[in-house]
């Protein structure tokens, strides 16, 4: 298999270049400066085996490859605001022996959320969801850091909506052929992803307020939860337990709290790059859309929703809105 990384930031860096690290064939795609480095110095992976560089084929698109091979992979790592234009530009590739991408590769969503998957099974017939656990930075071009240890991450691979395959096994083997990766093959990879989206509802107030660490911040996380958990269950969507999720992760991903831009999360992460958008529409906004669906009101996530893509927006310094402040925000929103 050659595994082709579209979007070669935190998460489609770590796994590129650690797939590469083990033997696999690699294509990085990546846009902009991240792509000109990428271009010129290869990918720096920074870990706590210290760092390597990856001097791996990258392209901006798939024009560049030309006919695709029948033995690809297609992992997505795109942040899902992106994901429609990947899915366009992706699909139709013509595959050697006949046929399209969309036909006979297999896609998998390595990404934050629920919908980016569903968006590709609208093109693909083959697409496979993979729950992330996998904590990495990126936030100069050119340079992804993976500080956990003593694995980089957990990938729970299956076949979306739900099952398992010979594909999602052979995926699986040749991540954990790394040494660094575990990857566990389940038949309901949804319910995982969404006690994933669960934990991701933290990511717009570490985008807005900074690094979740003190006392008051994490009692807000601990509401905003509670608001997103009410909505999954008027839904009747099943999820993962935080003790589940706990026990599987155990101590196999570990990094450094104090590693700020880490600990604020993806979202941090864009704000800090600067790229105008960011992936609050479909973290506490898929709570917001679950709750209008199902009459659960989601003051909390809707306040966050807001906040965050005003923050890309006007291009605001992430983390600069006080907690006190967000906090007081919140207060306000629920009440009558």
């Amino acid at each position: 298999m050659r595994y082709i990384i579209i979007g070669a930031g935190a998460v489609g860096g770590t796994v590129g270049g650690r797939l590469a690290e083990a033997g696999h064939e690699v294509v990085l795609v990546a846009r902009g400066a991240h792509y000109e480095a990428l271009r010129e110095g290869g990918l720096r992976l920074v870990t706590p085996q210290g760092t390597s560089t990856h001097r791996l084929p990258t392209v901006e698109g798939p024009e560049a490859l030309g006919e695709l091979r029948a033995d690809d992979v297609l992992m997505l790592a795109v942040k899902t605001q992106d994901s429609e234009a990947a899915l366009e530009a992706w699909s139709p590739r013509p595959v050697a022996g006949g046929g399209t991408a969309a036909e006979r590769l297999p896609l998998v969503c390595a990404q934050n959320g629920v919908e980016s998957q569903r968006l590709a099974l609208r093109r693909f017939r083959r697409v496979y969801g993979a729950c992330v656990w996998l904590p990495a930075t990126f936030v100069e071009p050119g340079v992804v850091s993976a500080p956990s240890s003593p694995l980089s991450g957990i990938l729970r691979l299956g076949r979306y909506p739900h099952g398992t395959d010979e594909s999602a096994r052979r995926i699986a083997a040749h991540l954990e052929s790394t040494a660094r990766f575990e990857a566990p093959v389940v038949p309901d990879v949804t319910r995982w992803q969404y006690a994933k989206l669960l934990g991701n509802l933290g990511n717009a107030i570490g985008a807005v307020s900074g690094v979740l660490s003190g006392e008051e911040g994490l009692a807000f996380l601990g509401r905003v939860r509670a608001e997103g958990e009410a909505v999954l269950d008027a839904a009747g969507i099943a999820y993962a337990g935080q003790e589940e999720e706990r026990l599987a992760r155990g101590d196999k991903v570990h990094f450094d709290p104090h590693n700020s831009a880490r600990g604020a999360g993806s979202s941090w992460q864009s704000l800090s790059r600067g790229t105008g958008t960011i992936e609050a529409d479909y973290l506490n906004g898929e709570i917001a859309l679950l709750g209008r669906l199902h009459g659960v009101p989601t003051p909390l996530n809707d306040l966050l929703q807001r906040l965050a893509n005003t923050f890309a927006r006007e291009r605001r310094e992430a983390g600069s809105m006080p907690m006190a402040e967000l906090v007081g925000l919140a207060d306000a929103a629920v009440t009558p």
